[in-house]
């Protein structure tokens, strides 16, 4: 009984002295801010999903993360919208001085999938945004 007694006090104090995930995540989490500081948001994506894997118990740490991985996430998909605009942009106006029909249809085919990207990419912003305001 008295050696029972031993042990469990025992792993009560070592489980007391032990860091917790919150403490243990904390050095990821500063990371993961400077990653998305220095604006390498594919990087705090990933580190962000390690976070997730790692510490699954640090629900402050995840939830500070939940918000950076939103901010990363908008900031990835306006870049996207922004190159795919100068893209239709230049496609468009190729089209406009296109003089050979097989050139015309190649430039109409890439400028049809260029502004269902552009499209879709505002819409993943709009859906970001949405999910912003819900926390």
């Amino acid at each position: 009984m008295k050696h029972l007694l031993l042990t469990v006090l025992a792993t009560i104090l070592l489980t007391s002295c032990a860091q917790s995930d919150e403490d243990k995540a904390q050095p990821l989490l500063a990371k993961i801010d400077s990653l998305y500081n220095s604006g390498n948001y594919r990087a705090t994506l990933d580190s962000i999903t390690l976070l997730r894997e790692r510490y699954p118990k640090a629900v402050e740490a995840r939830k500070a993360a939940l918000k950076t991985w939103q901010n990363a996430s908008l900031r990835m998909a306006q870049e996207d919208v922004a190159r795919t605009d100068v893209q239709l942009q230049q496609v468009t106006e190729a089209l406009e001085h296109a003089t050979g029909s097989l050139q015309r249809n190649k430039l109409i085919v890439e400028r049809d999938s260029l502004q269902a990207r552009y499209e879709a990419m505002c819409g993943v912003v709009r859906m970001i945004h949405m999910r912003q305001k819900q926390h």
